[in-house]
């Protein structure tokens, strides 16, 4: 789950190199000295008003052209069931425009709840260069063929990995680099025999697939895959045929904290007594589960909280209420449009190549860059769930690998 948090620069200073530390905090600790606790779930979703506040450069559709501001549009539900997600990444996007004075870039909202379709075709329609968003794989998979059409690029919310490539680019936060990375830390710890809990559906498995990828690549083995239904007699059984498997050191539970909270009483009193748990990304948005018992000592890899708890404050003092977790990609994504902004001249289209950089981009969620196949390659660090919260057991890496 973010992008570029620095300030414009000129492309010989950020290309090929991270600009991380001062750089990044730099936008965020102005006016924001309370910390968020790690974890702090958000308030129930906000009543979504659709005619929001205007932002510094805001405009809506069949305004004329700004000739010295590229126009950028912003993808997210607004309205329906996801609207507190879309809202909060929605607000987080008009912070990072704050932020950074309004000068390059000027952003148009639109509601995706409405038909995402239309949404794209509107957004292309009234000359925007760039599409931040959709939100939910679905959405991308609709709006990708409008907006290439047209040449416009997307940069997703999404963590879809299936959807990327072509134009489309994935900054959600993907199961499949958490996954490789808790596993790798597991194994620089000596465990060796891997097994896995799985949920039906195209979450599970991918999260399948990176297990089995990951711990080969490490040098270990899956003794045993089993998948589940989310039922109780689901897993039950799932748990069932996994204790008839060899002796296992380590399980991944490739579901939300919540429901691995659950199921792990079941495999201590089936044959994973003293195995240790291993979890995703979505366990990093769930501070409740330093509370459970059963979850004391598990995984799990995700990018940093640090920077992301001053976008917390912030955007409280702000707006009176605690974004969700995903604000995160909002800010960041009108971020690297902005700092791209300075190599992009207006009346041109997006220039996607400078967004292939390998030394990376400094975001809220730690240094990320964009490979080949289009999705955000993050770097992330492994946390342990304690009595009084996460702990950091791995910092992510300072640098990116070759």
């Amino acid at each position: 789950m973010a992008e570029a948090m620095a300030r414009p620069q000129q492309r010989r200073a950020w290309r090929g190199t991270l600009r991380i530390g001062a750089v990044a905090a730099a936008l965020l600790i102005s006016g924001c000295q309370t910390m968020i606790p790690r974890g702090t779930p958000p308030v129930a979703a906000p009543t979504p008003v659709p005619t929001a506040t205007p932002t510094p450069g805001a405009i809506t559709p069949g305004l004329p052209q700004d000739l010295e501001r590229h126009r950028v549009a912003l993808l997210v539900p607004m309205t329906g069931p996801n609207a507190g997600v879309g809202v909060s990444i929605a607000n987080a996007a008009s912070l990072a425009l704050l932020d950074t004075g309004g000068k390059t870039i000027r952003i148009t909202t639109y509601d995706t709840a409405t038909g995402a379709v239309a949404a794209a075709q509107r957004a292309v329609a009234d000359g925007n260069g760039v599409i931040l968003g959709p939100l939910l794989a679905e959405d991308v998979r609709a709006v990708a063929p409008v907006a290439r059409a047209k040449g416009v690029p997307l940069i997703s919310f999404s963590n879809d990995t299936g959807v990327a490539g072509n134009g489309t680019y994935v900054l959600g936060f993907s199961p499949v680099q958490s996954i490789q990375r808790v596993v790798g830390y597991a194994r620089s710890k000596g465990m060796t025999r891997f097994a896995g809990l799985v949920p039906n559906g195209v979450y599970g498995q991918r999260s399948a697939n990176a297990l089995l990828r990951a711990v080969e690549s490490a040098g270990g083995q899956v003794v045993s895959m089993q998948n589940f239904d989310r039922s109780q007699t689901s897993i039950s059984a799932a748990i069932t045929k996994m204790s008839q498997a060899s002796a296992y050191e380590a399980v991944l539970i490739a579901d939300s904290g919540t429901f691995a909270a659950q199921a792990v009483p079941l495999l201590r009193r089936h044959g994973g007594a003293g195995a240790r748990v291993l979890g995703t990304e979505l366990w990093n948005t769930e501070g409740g589960l330093a509370g459970k018992p059963a979850m004391q000592g598990a995984w799990f890899a995700s990018v940093s909280d640090g920077l992301y708890g001053q976008l917390a404050a912030k955007y409280r003092a702000r707006y009176g209420r605690a974004p969700y977790r995903l604000a995160s990609l909002g800010y960041d994504s009108v971020l690297l449009v902005t700092r791209i902004a300075r190599d992009w001249k207006i009346g041109e289209r997006f220039p996607t190549a400078l967004l292939d950089d390998k030394g990376g981009f400094a975001g809220i969620d730690g240094a990320f860059r964009f490979g080949k196949d289009g999705v955000a390659d993050r770097m992330l660090e492994v946390q342990q769930i304690d009595p009084t919260g996460f702990t950091t057991v791995s910092p992510a890496p300072k640098t990116f690998g070759k």
